[in-house]
């Protein structure tokens, strides 16, 4: 699975959210541009979510010449390849360098950590 551009991801989630979509939904959904302020044009949107639709992310129900986009990749099982990615590219794929990472950088407090780690126990336990 390849990694989504930012622009590709953007219309993913929303696509993730709403589960199933034409490109005017998509449209409102999207951030605009911090440097112009505007949304991305209709044409773009439709550009990225063809793109999508070839690389195996979207499939499409075709209403004459609209067209209903829907996921296909599931928000899991992408954001999971994407952080095992990049705990591999930043971390050496060590979790525990991650975890110590974000400790040492975002002052991490001991409930934080505590949660932390009542959820790996938790996750621990569903693989046994």
């Amino acid at each position: 699975m390849k990694k989504l551009t930012t622009a590709e991801e953007q219309i993913m989630q929303v696509l993730w959210k709403k589960e199933k979509a034409f490109v005017k939904d998509i449209l409102p959904e999207l951030p605009a541009d911090p440097k112009t302020g505007k949304k991305p044009a209709y044409n773009t949107v439709s550009t990225i979510v063809r793109i999508l639709e070839s690389k195996g992310f979207v499939a499409h129900n075709a209403y004459g010449k609209t067209h209903e986009y829907y996921p296909l990749v599931d928000k899991d099982k992408y954001s999971n390849m994407f952080l095992k990615s990049f705990i591999s590219s930043y971390f050496s794929g060590s979790f525990e360098k991650m975890v110590s990472f974000f400790v040492k950088q975002n002052d991490m407090d001991v409930q934080e950590m505590e949660e932390l780690m009542k959820l790996l126990e938790e996750e621990n336990q569903k693989e046994k």
